[in-house]
């Protein structure tokens, strides 16, 4: 990918001069790549396609990123975002160093994973990707605002089995005692790493704000490893450069938890290995935790130190979901508006392994090893299934992105000026058809119309709408 020259970023004293003295020599290079153009990248959705149908469907270039399986750079004057296949979650635009987290971590279909520090989806979603429906995730996200986007991304792409919370991190640590396989805590940090992405970062940057995260980094890592099961892993990064808030994190949280260790693991040859002289508090295993440069990779700044939990879990039944669970009644109906309403085989609810719950008029289908959802503050409960209507069931755009379209014979291909209508909102000519149909576009789910009177009526969500 060319390289363009740009305007010089003015980046504070105190950190040009912590750099020089970290970077010595190679601080001129390290220098030299801010005034260089970034890298744009984007992943491709396992759920949804493959890395040879996407290159095929795509109007534009992409190049493999060697640290991630699903992951590719794209010309920056292209505009992915806008393309439909975004819209119908075949591929999620993602910073490139950044999907090196969740590759770190390793998921596996079956298992249960937490994403502490969630918003807006990335690594979420990319982990959702590798567990291929299979398991419990729960993503959670400290504030509000981001906790919609976040759900809003994973419906996008489609993910079945994924819980979506608005906690904090001590409430989902009382919440989930020694209840997860695997964590993710992607810090919130001074974004040092950003500043070429972000120039707007640097504004913001003080040498106070960088003690502020290394302190709050602290409590989110404690929280994270009561929440972690004996023999788990906990994979902890940052997107900043500030040994306070990397290795001096991880050295202290070392020596405050015995019961952790340092783990190595493989990664891409322009990962540089972390120098344990960065901190005053050098502990075994440092020298694996790992550092990502943007004058040596393709990507933005990052940190990761892999952490793995000693002894080894024995499961333990898990209780579904509390008072608001499944009814025969419920599971009965919603049944029989999925086959003879929507089109889709027998028993699909049973194959998903999930547990119907209805929230007023909302119901959803909860994943099965997910603790009571009471007292906690959920935004995303599973995979929203249906509306009711006033005893009128009307399927949520969520279960169409959830959707194979080969899942129903119910469904209508659409032309490309036709989905770009049906994102805008509008209403559109059919045949004879009645009834809901799955729209689809390149072989792919958009959302869910349904057809009278020669009219396809749009149910496409208004706050999506382009």
């Amino acid at each position: 990918m060319d390289k363009k020259m740009r305007e010089r970023i003015q980046l504070p004293e105190a950190f040009e001069q912590r750099m020089k003295g970290l970077l010595g020599t190679e601080y001129e290079a390290f220098r030299q790549s801010y005034e260089q153009e970034r890298y744009y990248g984007l992943r491709w959705n396992p759920l949804k396609t493959d890395r040879e149908e996407l290159m095929r469907q795509l109007p534009f270039a992409l190049e493999q990123i060697s640290w991630a399986g699903e992951g590719c750079y794209y010309d920056g004057s292209e505009q992915p975002g806008r393309h439909i296949l975004h819209e119908a979650g075949v591929y999620y635009i993602q910073e490139p160093s950044a999907m090196a987290v969740a590759e770190v971590l390793n998921p596996q279909p079956g298992e249960i994973l937490l994403d502490l520090c969630a918003a807006p989806g990335g690594k979420s979603t990319q982990i959702a990707g590798r567990m291929k429906g299979q398991g419990l995730l729960v993503s959670n996200e400290i504030i509000p605002n981001r906790a919609k986007i976040l759900a809003q991304n994973i419906e996008r792409m489609g993910v079945k089995n994924c819980v979506v919370c608005n906690e904090t991190p001590e409430r989902m640590a009382a919440f989930f005692p020694v209840f997860f396989d695997g964590i993710v805590v992607d810090a919130p940090c001074s974004g040092e790493g950003m500043f070429r992405k972000e120039p707007a970062a640097v504004a913001e940057w003080s040498p106070a704000q960088v003690q502020m995260c290394a302190e709050r980094q602290q409590m989110i890592l404690g929280q994270a490893a009561k929440m972690l099961k004996p023999g788990g892993r906990l994979v902890y990064s940052t997107c900043t450069f500030a040994p306070e808030e990397n290795e001096g994190v991880i050295s202290r949280f070392i020596e405050t938890h015995p019961e952790f260790s340092i783990e190595k693991t493989p990664c891409d040859p322009a990962f540089e290995a972390g120098r344990p002289d960065w901190t005053k508090r050098p502990v075994e295993g440092l020298e694996h935790t790992m550092r990502l440069f943007p004058h040596k990779l393709k990507g933005e700044g990052h940190y990761i130190a892999v952490l793995r939990k000693e002894g080894s879990w024995f499961p333990t039944a898990v209780g579904g979901p509390g008072s608001a669970g499944s009814h025969d009644r419920l599971e009965e109906t919603v049944s029989r508006f999925l086959e003879t309403g929507l089109g889709l085989s027998g028993g699909w609810i049973g194959r998903q392994g999930g547990t119907l719950q209805r929230f007023g008029e909302q119901i959803y289908l909860t994943p099965g090893q997910m603790i009571s959802l009471q007292g906690l503050k959920v935004v995303r409960p599973g995979l929203h299934l249906a509306s009711d209507k006033k005893n009128r069931l009307e399927p949520a755009h969520a279960l169409a992105m959830a959707l194979q379209p080969q899942e129903t014979e119910q469904r209508k291909e659409l032309t490309r000026e036709e989905a770009t209508r049906y994102l805008h909102g509008e209403s559109l000519a059919c045949g004879e058809e009645k009834g809901w149909y799955l729209l689809t576009y390149a072989g792919y789910s958009i959302g869910f119309g349904k057809a009278s009177g020669g009219q396809m009526k749009n149910h496409y969500p208004k706050g999506l709408r382009k």
